[in-house]
């Protein structure tokens, strides 16, 4: 958490207006919230609601039409190397090994080689994976793609992990796997991270707090804090605070259980 500093991240009053032929779509309004050094915060809503524009906003690949976007206390300018980006699929490079797909960022921000290699494997062992490492994509299951992707995403030692629905493509037992692989690389690592999901359940077992977004325009209806102990495990959904939580939430978005 953060010792006094600006929030990692901070958004305010962020409004985004798509234009479009017939008539502007305004994804985003008056969204406001931040993110603290080493937090692990998730955004959860409805689709449409606006969730992944705040990633891209954040990211540096969209700009917001109005409001501000700061990270430690900066403007956001333009993309930003210092951002590790996971997303739905792996979209790994079918003709790379899993090893060459870690590297891709090294290679992309002309990174010393030799000097990240090390690191890139010490990341494989860490998602489980040295064994695979001269493997292609085809030759893994979706899960261990996606790990391929958290580590790609890490092996420039980014200070900010920014994920949109990392796990959404997968099976129910695989995504709650990943959760936990997420958590412990997470826990070992403590980079700042934001996670923009559909499932309630997933928001509430990842996260230090939820920001739950109404329908579009996206805006904040909460922002939920959860006071459950880590290291958090599977029969941290036996918890009774746990239900009580996701219930919450639900209800806030509108649903009756997610």
């Amino acid at each position: 958490m953060s010792g006094g500093g600006p929030p990692a991240i901070e958004l305010q009053n962020l409004t985004k207006i798509y234009p479009t032929r017939d008539q502007p779509v305004q994804a985003l309004a008056d969204v406001s919230f931040a993110v603290a050094e080493g937090e692990f915060v998730t955004v959860v809503g409805a689709s449409g609601c606006g969730k992944t524009t705040i990633l891209k906003i954040i990211a540096g690949l969209v700009q917001g039409s109005s409001g501000s976007v700061c990270v430690r206390g900066k403007p956001i300018a333009g993309p930003l190397s210092d951002v590790g980006m996971v997303f739905q699929h792996p979209v790994l490079l079918k003709w790379r090994s899993v090893l060459g797909n870690v590297m891709l960022p090294i290679e992309m921000l002309r990174l010393g080689i030799e000097e990240h290699r090390g690191r890139a494997l010490d990341l494989l062992e860490l998602a489980g994976l040295s064994e695979f490492k001269g493997r292609y994509p085809y030759e893994l299951s979706g899960g261990m793609q996606q790990r391929v992707a958290i580590c790609r995403a890490l092996v420039h030692d980014p200070s900010l992990l920014l994920m949109d629905e990392p796990f959404g493509a997968l099976d129910l037992m695989t995504r709650e796997e990943m959760n936990l692989e997420l958590l412990r690389i997470w826990t070992q690592r403590r980079k700042t991270s934001l996670l923009v999901t559909h499932s309630i359940s997933e928001a509430v077992f990842l996260a230090d707090r939820v920001v739950v977004m109404t329908p579009r325009p996206g805006m904040v209806a909460d922002i939920v804090e959860v006071k459950l102990p880590r290291p958090r495990v599977p029969e941290t959904k036996l918890d009774p605070r746990f239900t009580e939580l996701v219930q919450l939430i639900g209800r806030k978005i509108g649903v009756l259980y997610v």
